[in-house]
């Protein structure tokens, strides 16, 4: 296995290579971690998104979620992050673990992502996010617009297919921060977990 294909630090789960960049830099290093969830419901061909209305990551698409509280699990957190946000409740189960880490911060980003084919109640849109469905088709026959690649964080694409498939999958992605505040990529690596 050459270097680009062995799991990053912090990942030392049993890890099938998937995807990488960013080799020419090195990673950066540990900071302490803080957890953090997010929810996706996906269902044949579509992906339901948020569009990220204030807050970190403000203007971006991304799934739902945010800081696991204390005395809460993860999934707890993600159920009521869910439930906050699109006014939905979902049997969620885990399917990943990301990792970022932003040059500068002083936490590293521990994302549980979860994902349900189902879910019960009225998607609602919330003083932080508005919940709107995509087509993860290039063949979509309900209409709906396709994934905003550009404007979701920019390794989405590495593990949204993964969830889509059902592989659960760990990953790391560190970000240096530009003058104007935007995330750029620095070096990221996704693999598969071995069951």
């Amino acid at each position: 296995m050459s270097d680009d294909q062995k799991p990053p630090p912090g990942l030392d789960e049993k890890l099938s290579y998937h995807t990488s960049g960013g080799l020419e830099v090195e990673w950066l290093p540990p900071l302490p971690i803080k957890y953090y969830t997010v929810a996706h419901i996906v269902q044949n061909d579509k992906i339901l998104l948020g569009y990220k209305k204030r807050g970190f990551g403000q203007g971006k698409y991304n799934g739902f979620g945010g800081k696991v509280e204390p005395n809460e699990s993860s999934l707890q957190a993600a159920i009521r992050e869910l439930e906050e946000e699109a006014g939905i409740k979902a049997p969620l189960k885990h399917i990943g673990v990301l990792l970022f880490i932003v040059n500068g911060a002083d936490k590293t980003f521990h994302i549980d992502i979860y994902y349900a084919e189902e879910f019960e109640g009225t998607i609602t849109e919330s003083d932080e996010m508005k919940p709107e469905w995509f087509s993860l088709s290039t063949n979509d026959k309900d209409g709906l617009p396709p994934v905003p690649w550009d404007k979701m964080w920019d390794t989405d694409h590495c593990w949204i297919p993964l969830l889509r498939e059902g592989k659960p999958f760990r990953g790391r992605a560190d970000f240096d921060k530009g003058e104007s505040g935007v995330f750029i990529p620095r070096r990221w690596w996704y693999g598969l977990l071995d069951e």
